[in-house]
């Protein structure tokens, strides 16, 4: 593959193809944190070998069609409570007029995010579902995700914890979904801990919703919270425990690592965010335990320094909104595409758009949703640029 020899020996077995266990990814990041470069250097040419020098990101509209929700994480600032400003309950007008300006600033994906069951804890959420004429909102999302294919957008849903029914029906009209694992850990959910109060943030339920949307042929989008009190230890579970669902069902097409930051009304607002060297060894470490993986930072929430990310492994920035802010990280704005696309260059990397499903992903999704996404598709399975420049 390469003529470099590492002192690594681990590190050297990725090079001829092999998969490493979960203690030699320990070792490597023991190894790495006095001096990372060996680290660096492989996660770079393994993502040169399978990514090119292509990085992608989706254009999007992110739609916050409702931000009550049953949980309560210390680090969250999206989840509203009835009566505050922020409140998000979109109706459906609000949704055709927010799909129309989408179409119009050339936006490709559909963002649908939801609070975890809102209705299952707020009458507001119910009657805000029946005035709209629906029962739960999971039916409202499979009717905004037939609007926004109608406009020529295509859907992609985060809505936590729904069920397999609701994943299945959504996969008729939505071309990926969305579910943050966040981490394995049980102690995270232990009193005093960021998800003590968050009962679908539970390992065991996420581990769940990724199985059943392996089991359903979902392209999935995944990933973990880097910098909310985790050890290695638990990150490197969570990225083997990613690895293990994909082996078996081929369905994760690509996996998040958001840093954190604090915000400012949480329980975790004087904790320190995600330290950036701490994060950049998370980063290639989820390169070299996944070799093949879309891997991507937000980079709204490393704003002076995502494209150094480039050269540490990542091949995607995720969705990026000329139109709409990110709901959940309101503080961060996203940086515009062109900045994007310069940096990018700068870095030797070509900034190319893609769907909310990645190429190698299409034959999962079924042939009216496929014939749709052609209709706009180049040669490599990407979004035509006149249709997103």
């Amino acid at each position: 593959m390469n003529n470099l020899v590492f002192d690594s020996e681990s590190l050297n077995k990725i090079l001829e193809n092999k998969q490493i266990s979960r203690q030699e990814a320990i070792e490597i990041y023991q190894k790495s944190v006095k001096n990372p470069n060996d680290l660096f250097s492989v996660s770079q040419i393994l993502r040169k070998k399978y990514k090119q020098n292509t990085v992608t990101f989706s254009k999007k509209a992110f739609f916050n069609i409702v931000n009550l929700c049953k949980d309560t994480c210390s680090y969250c600032t999206y989840k509203s409570e009835p009566g505050e400003a922020k409140l998000s309950l979109m109706s459906k007008q609000q949704i055709s007029e927010l799909l129309l300006l989408a179409k119009k600033y050339r936006c490709v994906e559909a963002l649908f995010v939801t609070g975890e069951q809102p209705e299952q804890r707020y009458q507001e959420a119910r009657d805000w579902l029946r005035e709209n004429g629906f029962k739960t909102t999971a039916e409202y999302l499979i009717h905004a995700s037939e609007l926004a294919l109608e406009t020529g957008l295509f859907p992609h849903t985060n809505a936590g914890n729904l069920n397999y029914e609701e994943m299945k029906e959504l996969k008729k009209t939505n071309v990926s979904m969305g579910i943050m694992l966040e981490n394995v850990s049980e102690r995270l959910t232990e009193r005093g801990m960021p998800h003590y109060l968050a009962a679908s943030k539970r390992p065991k339920a996420r581990l769940e919703i990724l199985e059943n949307s392996g089991k359903l042929g979902i392209p999935m989008t995944t990933g973990i919270l880097v910098g909310i009190g985790e050890t290695m230890d638990e990150v490197i579970d969570s990225l083997f425990a990613i690895k293990k669902l994909n082996d078996k069902h081929g369905n994760i097409q690509e996996v998040i690592l958001q840093n954190f930051q604090p915000k400012q009304d949480t329980k975790m607002r004087d904790e320190p965010s995600a330290d950036e060297k701490y994060f950049k060894l998370v980063v290639a470490l989820s390169r070299i335990i996944m070799p093949e993986m879309n891997i991507q930072i937000p980079p709204n929430l490393s704003p002076k320094s995502y494209q150094s990310f480039l050269s540490i492994g990542i091949n995607d920035w995720g969705g990026i909104s000329p139109l709409t802010p990110d709901f959940v990280n309101p503080e961060f704005s996203w940086p515009e595409i062109n900045k994007i696309d310069e940096n990018s260059k700068n870095a030797g990397f070509d900034l190319k758009c893609r769907f909310p499903i990645y190429p190698e992903y299409f034959s999962l999704i079924g042939k009216e949703l496929r014939d749709k996404i052609s209709v706009i598709e180049d040669e490599e399975g990407l979004v035509k640029e006149e249709f997103w420049r």
